[in-house]
This record gives structure tokens, C-alpha cells and sequence, in this order.
């Protein structure tokens, strides 16, 4: 009802006027283009398939918790305007961290909280760029990029240059998992519960995605920003035991070729590569809602019925867990870009467009990345959970609403794979050659990169190189904030508190020193205290009178 609802409200909008700081704003509480629908439709099927997925549940918690959570992104993505995008956006963090706390542990307690400070804290940075924005251009319009022109009362600014914009983008690069703000992500995802992650997977970061796409295409520092994103969490990938944490930090490097993407998205230079560039992102994006989401089913199944997702508990599940182990494979080698899986036809478009941008270094990572991704996500996964060595867990296959959900989103993964041109249709961009993902070259360059990855894995593993899964603590940046910053924050509320209590001991010295020398010289014996002669009184008198003339004549 929701999908047809919006459906209906294809190219209409809703706008209200009211005087905000002194200026007048028109907020679009509605607006559905080309763009957006991209994200309306994967948001409902991601919606559809996380509800079914989760039939089984006997939590009211999760369920509400969880629909509300899709309902707040559905609507931020149909937002037209900053201040609506504002709400929907807080609406999202507050709603999705009740599925962080549905595990009802303390260690889902302490991450839900560091979730939903981080996520509070991306939308307070919002709301003061968006006030600075509106201070500078008088609109709060979310309709048209911010790299464009924007006339303020001083001239123009241009994109990043405003402190509005740059507050605004920092926002959303919170929310996006920008390196060095990235980890909320992979500390709080696995700790949410088995069906709470798949709800995660789909929205808070895809979100992010779109307002970027709709808000700074062609922004410059994003292809780099995107780079890094892809590159450095493979190292942490490799060596994490935790198999839905190495999903986090997969997910984090398939995000970074979305941003790429919009870096790439420059319509002032090059607008026929921006348009494939933004359609790959959006492409891709649609893509990785399902796959990733297939994945994160399939590890919570093997959660939920083996209790551990310790890749060195797990091993040999493949006999009791046939049906999780294929669709498994399936989201594997859809996460890896194997040719007739969504993943090869999405991707490749980002990796064309930085190509002929001539981004030749940035296009050596991004082939790097895609042979880690393969490396984590598409051996490591399945080998560890279900092949490997044999834990001797014999356990039942998953539900039947799980194998159902999976089942589906597998459908989808080879569906497009296999017809592209589905997907290509609703792209928000036509361009004047159509894409062919299947040419010779893209086949071949990928079928070599992904045989000698595999050929990477087998000899380090025959060679006893590649790390072991152990029980580990992997340290990344959060470690600052969940260690030595509360550390110095505590150090310095202890040297305060010294310090205070030093101060109140040298303040009560003193006042009791002059409370002593006060009732010496006011008491029956002190100068002031005792019996004073008329004349003496007489000429006191006089000296103030004196002092208070001369003072009220000046």
C-alpha cells in the first residue's frame, strides 16, 4: 500500500510556507523524481523482505521498531526540502537503535548507545548547516546540488567553500561511514539482533548514499574519500572472526564505490559520464540492498540456530544447512561481481566512468577493493560458516519464512544479473549509447581478477599465511572513544575535582583569617569596638561628610 501510495504521487508535491529566522521557506514536504524513486522502490521490496524475514519473531519491539525505521527512511529519501529531510532523518536513529537494544544484553546496550549518539550527533551537525544555509541563500530547497551557484547577500558561494554546506556534508558523511567516522557501524550492526541486522543493512547508509547523490555530485574530494572507503576494510575484514562484523566492514567498502560514483558525477565538465557515474550508483546501491541483505539473512540463520557466528565455531554446516549454504554462495558471488549476478552489471558502471574520467590510480584501487571483496565476503564467508573444518554442529535448517525471504532475495540477485536491462529502466539518468555490461573486455578483465583472488586465497591458505580465525579483539578507531578518551575524561574530572577541593580549602583559610582579624578589631577590646571620645566621633563625621561633597561634586 505504501509502494502504490507513493507510486501515485510520482512527479507531484506537497508544499507548505512559513517564516523561519526571517525568511520566508517553502518546504516540499514531497517530492519523487527520477532520482528518488530509485531508492522508494528498493526501500519497500528491502521493507517487504526484512518484515518477512522476521515472521517468526515474537517481539513487538523489533517489529514496530523496525517498521518505523523503514517508514523514516522512505520518507527522508521523498523529502524536498532540508527541514523535513532533518526530521525523518533523527526519525531513522531513534527508531532503528531499538533493534540495536532488542538483543537485551549489556553489550547491545553500551553499542546502542554510542550508535545513537553518533546518529543524534550527524543530525544536530545538520540542523546547524542547514540554519547557516539558510542564513546564507534564504532557502532550504533540497531539490537542486549545492555545488551549484547559490546567490547569498555577499555574492556566491560554491559548494564546500560555505560552512553551511561543509557542516551539511559532514552530516551526511557520518551517516555514510566516512573513514575515521565509520565504525559506529561495524560496532553496533552486530550487535543487533539476528533480524534487526538485516533491517540496518538496508537503510541508514543507503540513505546517506542518496542524499549525497541528490546533494553534491561531482564533488571532487568524494572520489577520493570513496577510494579509501573501499581499500581499508578489507585488512580489518581479513583478519576479523566475527563473520557478521566482516559483513560490516564489507559493507563498508561496497559504499565506497557508491561514493565514487557521485564524485564522479561532475554534469559541468563531462555530463554523459556523470550520468552513467549516478547511474551506477543508484544501480549499485539497488544491488547491494539486496545482496548484502542476503547475506546478513544468512548469517543470522546460522546465528540463530547454532547460537555462535565466531567463524572459528562454525565449519561443516553445509550438511545441516543446505538451503542457508546456497543462498549464501548466491549473495557471495553477487557481492563479487560474478558474471548473471547483479554485482557484475552494477559496479562495472562505477568502474567504466572512473576510467574514462582517467582516474587511473583510483581505478587500480577500485580493482583492488573488488578482488578483497571477493577475498572476504565472497570465499571467506561461506568457507569459514559452512565448509572449512568441521565443528561437529548438526542443527536444523533455518525457518521457513527465513528460506523464504532468502529464497527471494537470491531470485532478485540473478534476476538482474541475468536482465539488466530491469534495472537499467528505472535508472534516473538516459544516456545517448546504452550500457552494455557484458562486452568482451568487462567479462574477461573480471573473470581474471576474480580466478586469481580465489588462486591468492587457495596458496595462502595451503601455506598456512592466511591468518587463522581466532578469538581476537581487532582495534579500529572506535578504540579512542571507548578507551583512552574516557580514560582522559576521568583523569580530568579527578584533577578538577583535586583542584576544587584544593581551591575551597585555600577560600576557607582566608575567610576564616578575615572573620579572626574582624572580631579582634570589632570586639569590646578591638580598635573599633571600644568606647570613642565625642571629638574623636566629631571628626569622623565631619571627614565623611567632607568625602561624600567632594564625591557628589564630581
Amino acid at each position: 500500500l505504501s509502494g502504490w501510495h507513493v507510486w501515485t504521487l510520482y512527479d507531484h508535491s506537497t508544499e507548505i510556507a512559513f517564516e523561519l529566522m526571517g525568511c520566508q521557506c517553502q518546504l516540499q514536504l514531497v517530492q519523487i523524481d527520477n532520482l528518488s524513486v530509485v531508492w522508494v522502490a528498493i526501500f519497500h521490496i528491502a521493507a517487504i523482505l526484512s518484515v518477512l524475514f522476521a515472521l517468526h519473531v515474537k517481539d513487538a519491539v523489533q517489529h514496530v521498531s523496525g517498521l518505523a525505521y523503514a517508514g523514516a527512511a522512505i520518507g527522508a529519501v521523498c523529502a524536498g526540502d532540508l527541514i523535513t529531510l532533518f526530521v525523518y532523518w533523527e526519525l531513522t536513529a531513534v527508531s532503528s537503535v531499538f533493534l540495536i537494544w532488542a538483543s537485551r544484553n549489556e553489550r547491545s546496550y553500551r553499542a546502542g548507545m554510542r550508535y545513537l549518539i553518533v546518529q543524534v550527533g550527524s543530525g544536530v551537525i545538520l540542523l546547524a548547516g542547514i540554519l547557516l544555509h539558510l542564513r546564507d541563500t534564504g532557502s532550504v530547497a533540497f531539490n537542486e546540488a549545492f555545488w551549484k551557484l547559490l546567490p547569498t547577500t555577499e555574492g556566491y558561494l560554491l559548494g564546500l567553500n560555505s560552512p553551511g554546506t561543509m557542516l551539511i556534508f559532514v552530516a551526511f558523511g557520518i551517516k555514510a561511514a566516512f573513514p575515521l567516522l565509520h565504525s559506529w557501524l561495524e560496532d553496533a550492526y552486530p550487535e543487533a539482533t539476528v533480524t534487526g541486522t538485516v533491517f540496518l543493512s538496508a537503510f541508514t547508509t543507503k540513505l546517506a548514499i542518496y542524499v549525497l547523490a541528490r546533494g553534491f555530485p561531482g564533488t571532487e574530494i568524494l572520489i577520493w574519500i570513496g577510494a579509501i572507503m573501499t581499500a581499508f576494510p578489507i585488512f580489518f575484514a581479513v583478519i576479523e572472526n566475527d563473520l557478521r562484523r566482516v559483513l560490516a566492514y564489507s559493507l563498508n567498502n561496497q559504499l565506497g564505490f557508491m561514493v565514487v560514483g557521485i564524485g564522479l558525477a561532475n554534469f559541468v565538465d563531462h555530463p554523459e559520464i556523470a550520468k552513467m557515474a549516478l547511474n551506477g550508483t543508484a544501480a549499485h546501491a539497488f544491488a547491494h540492498i539486496l545482496y548484502k541483505a542476503l547475506l546478513f539473512m544468512s548469517m543470522g540463520a546460522v546465528l540463530y540456530r547454532t547460537g555462535t557466528i565466531n567463524g572459528s565455531e562454525l565449519g561443516g554446516l553445509y550438511k545441516s544447512m543446505p538451503w542457508t549454504m546456497a543462498f549464501c554462495i548466491i549473495g557471495a558471488a553477487s557481492i563479487s561481481a560474478f558474471p548473471l549476478f547483479s554485482g557484475f552489471v552494477t559496479k562495472s558502471m562505477i568502474l567504466t566512468a572512473t576510467a574514462d574520467r582517467h582516474y587511473t590510480l583510483i581505478w587500480l584501487v577500485l580493482l583492488f577493493a573488488s578482488a578483497g571483496v571477493f577475498h572476504h565476503s565472497g570465499i571467506k564467508i561461506p568457507f569459514f560458516a559452512f565448509f572449512a573444518h568441521d565443528s561437529g554442529k548438526r542443527v536444523k535448517e533455518a525457518p521457513f519464512n527465513m528460506l523464504i525471504a532468502m529464497g527471494i532475495c537470491a531470485v532478485l540477485c540473478i534476476l538482474i544479473g541475468i536482465c539488466p536491462g530491469l534495472l537499467y529502466g528505472i535508472l534516473p539518468y538516459s544516456t545517448e549509447t546504452e550500457y552494455d555490461a557484458y562486452s568482451t573486455t568487462h567479462v574477461i578483465t573480471q573473470l581474471q581478477l576474480l580466478f586469481f583472488s580465489a588462486l591468492a586465497f587457495t596458496v595462502l591458505k595451503l601455506t598456512a599465511i592466511y591468518p587463522p580465525e581466532l578469538a581476537s579483539i581487532n582495534l579500529d578507531v572506535d578504540w579512542i572513544y571507548r578507551k583512552p578518551l574516557p580514560a582522559l575524561i576521568a583523569r580530568l574530572h579527578r584533577t578538577g575535582v583535586a583542584l576544587g577541593n584544593a581551591a575551597n580549602c585555600l577560600v576557607l583559610a582566608g575567610l576564616m583569617q578575615i572573620s579572626t582579624w574582624i572580631k579582634r578589631q570589632c570586639g569590646i577590646q578591638g580598635r573599633f569596638g571600644g568606647n570613642w571620645s565625642t571629638g574623636t566621633m566629631v571628626l569622623c563625621a565631619a571627614i565623611l561628610l567632607g568625602a561624600y561633597l567632594i564625591i557628589s561634586y564630581f
